[in-house]
């Protein structure tokens, strides 16, 4: 086999499933329209059209998904052994594609990626930061940066931050005018923020004790979809907040802050990578994991 037809199986079988060229191009380095052509021209070779093109869209036909059954094996094999050869170089290179969620490229991202950079100038990172859950496989990331709970479960997750906890405060002032809820049920007799997620629905606050669980969701005066926004708010004893301790802990300590049903907020899985299962990780990945692991 001739490397140019080798090259072309590799960009089909990246075509067929990623479902996008504009995906596989970025993936395999190369332009949109380069992609196209050279899947236009192994049709041709074999004159079998392999793709069904729309506007929106492409898939495999059933001759492509017969060819793609095919060569995935050998090219897999092929990927494994070149990826194998890492343990034989000085320097690990490649590319990483990662989503991650505001929270994670403020709290673990910001702090331990640059010094990753400095240390594997080969490895090429891009990281695409939104709150919306994204479908990692299909959209062609190498690994995903969530709160353990939103993990699928058929996913390798790895701890990259601590143990959190969420907490309800008010300041002094709000509790001059409001009595301290002593149980969530109490919360719907105060002004409390809600958080509007990116699906439309308002976050629920979630508690639990000795095993009972409660979720109360705000539907007061005030909503928003920006924490800052949300804390300048509470801060201003205009309502009660569902916060991260660590944002609260020195008003907490210096009185600015008061918490309450302490009891019932417990801690949570924090921050976790995650990435599909596979039999060998890419080097570049591996690195990455082993930079932000806990």
């Amino acid at each position: 086999m001739e490397r140019n037809e080798l090259n072309d199986l590799l960009a089909f079988a990246t075509v067929a499933r990623e479902r996008s060229f504009t995906r596989a191009a970025a993936k395999l380095g190369i332009s949109a329209s380069a992609l196209s052509h050279a899947m236009r021209n192994l049709e041709a070779r074999v004159d079998v059209r392999l793709l069904s093109r729309t506007t929106r869209s492409v898939a495999p036909t059933e001759a492509g998904e017969r060819l793609l059954e095919t060569v995935s094996p050998a090219l897999a094999s092929i990927e494994e052994g070149l990826a194998g050869l890492a343990h034989w170089r000085d320097r690990v290179s490649g590319t990483v594609r990662v989503t991650a969620s505001t929270y994670a490229a403020q709290t673990v991202l910001m702090q331990k990626l640059p010094g990753f950079l400095l240390d594997h100038p080969d490895i090429k990172v891009e990281i695409n930061v939104e709150d919306q859950l994204t479908d990692i496989v299909s959209e062609g990331f190498d690994a995903g940066i969530r709160f353990h709970m939103s993990v699928d479960k058929d996913m390798i997750a790895v701890p990259v931050g601590p143990m959190l906890r969420t907490v309800v405060v008010g300041t002094p002032a709000y509790f001059e005018r409001h009595p301290p809820p002593q149980t969530p049920a109490d919360l719907k007799d105060h002004v409390c923020v809600g958080f509007r997620l990116k699906s439309g629905a308002v976050m629920a606050w979630d508690f639990e004790e000795d095993g009972r669980e409660f979720r109360f969701r705000p539907s007061g005066q005030f909503i928003a979809n920006d924490g800052p926004l949300m804390a300048a708010a509470v801060r201003a004893g205009a309502a009660l907040g569902y916060m991260m301790e660590e944002e609260v802990v020195e008003d907490i300590a210096d009185g600015r802050l008061i918490q309450v049903l302490d009891a019932w907020c417990v801690p949570f899985p924090g921050l976790h990578l995650y990435h599909p299962s596979r039999r060998q990780q890419p080097p570049a990945l591996r690195a990455l994991i082993a930079a932000l692991r806990l």
